[in-house]
């Protein structure tokens, strides 16, 4: 049987007591009892409120939330340097372009039937040693035209995927780019487009997606051609010759686009240009293992775009205005394997760019990036 409102604030044995016994000791019992409980209501009564009203005051006067040692200092420092008014160097702009594209030739950037015919050998990229001579099986998956070939795009925007996004309202800039280049398959729908728009013109892959989400196509492949619906006629990009395992994986790829007749288009890495791309780079202090996917699309865009523009590019956990605290990425909060990848000193490099007007970063909501 439960317990009732009644039993709660009078209990049961304590009337039969008073009741059995009778008298006036009995009643002076009674009322000791009656007394003693009354003083144990308010009392709990005045500590519950007393807690509440500790709470509302702790939440009401909390400080920021908590930044790690030194952070707070960082954040402060690439503020100023951002906060400077920016403005386009076409000097700047075309120095820096032109000794990447020295070495880093951005219409080399992808593999086709034109530059890689049947019969050359690949040497991969993350795993030197190892090569792949092309049989007519797998050059027939690639793209006939280099997508960047025959065109300088005007305004690119390169989109990453972090935390900052949300509530940042850049959906509509963005989308207004020629050429939009996204990052590993993000998720565009639902409240997510008001932030980070919806058109895209390329898409990377990582394998490590694949693999997760999708089983490494192994099994049932209608779930992942289902999600390329949302990209549209885009190009997904994917790393096919940097190490071998990767090759089958990437083959798959192309394979169920076919068999699923999507509208996407795979498209493979050549293996040279992230040679190139990683030296060019060490060459300017950044020695990480291997170049993140995000300063990868930067540095495409840099050759094929005269006006590019960055998003979602944050690689701290708090937001550099406000300093609450931000998911690694917008829609979820997987961590980055430090190991591989030197992101803060990538969105230094990144931002020494924006400072010297060759390419423009978005920091925030794009009302305050646009002043």
């Amino acid at each position: 049987m439960g317990i009732t409102r009644r039993e709660v604030c009078w209990p049961e044995t304590w009337a039969s007591v008073a009741k059995d016994n009778g008298g006036k000791e009995a009643r002076s019992m009674r009322s000791g009892f009656v007394f003693t409980f009354a003083l144990l209501c308010v009392g709990s009564l005045l500590a519950i409120v007393t807690w509440y009203m500790f709470q509302d005051d702790n939440t009401a006067t909390s400080p920021s939330p908590r930044l790690c040692d030194g952070c707070k200092e960082l954040i402060d420092d690439l503020l100023k340097r951002y906060s400077q008014t920016w403005k386009q160097s076409e000097e700047n702009y075309q120095t820096f372009t032109s000794k990447l594209s020295s070495l880093c030739r951005v219409d080399k950037a992808i593999i086709t039937q034109d530059n890689t015919p049947v019969g050359t050998k690949i040497s991969f990229d993350g795993e030197k040693s190892d090569t792949l001579q092309i049989e007519p099986e797998i050059f027939r998956t690639f793209i006939k035209e280099h997508p960047f070939s025959n065109q300088m795009f005007n305004t690119c925007a390169v989109v990453g995927n972090g935390g900052i996004l949300m509530d940042s309202g850049c959906g509509k800039m963005i989308d207004s780019a020629q050429f939009v280049i996204r990052c590993n398959l993000p998720p565009l729908n639902g409240e997510y487009g008001k932030h980070v728009g919806v058109k895209t013109d390329l898409v990377t892959a990582n394998p490590s997606i694949l693999e997760e989400r999708y089983g490494s196509l192994m099994n049932n492949r209608r779930g992942f051609a289902d999600s390329l619906l949302s990209y549209g006629k885009s190009f997904i990009l994917l790393p096919a010759f940097s190490v071998g395992d990767y090759t089958p994986l990437s083959l798959r790829v192309a394979y169920t686009v076919e068999d699923f007749a999507s509208l996407a288009r795979p498209v493979f890495f050549n293996p040279d240009y992230l040679r190139n791309l990683s030296r060019f780079w060490a060459g300017h202090g950044l020695k990480s293992p291997r170049l993140s996917t995000g300063i990868m699309m930067a540095s495409m865009a840099l050759g094929a775009c005269s006006n590019v523009h960055l998003y979602g590019f944050w690689p701290f956990a708090n937001h550099p205005h406000r300093l609450y605290a931000l998911t690694n990425h917008y829609y979820d909060d997987r961590k980055v394997d430090t190991k591989f990848h030197a992101m803060p000193e990538e969105f230094d490099m990144l931002l020494k760019l924006h400072s010297q007007g060759v390419l423009r970063l978005h920091l925030g909501d794009c009302q305050s990036a646009e002043k």
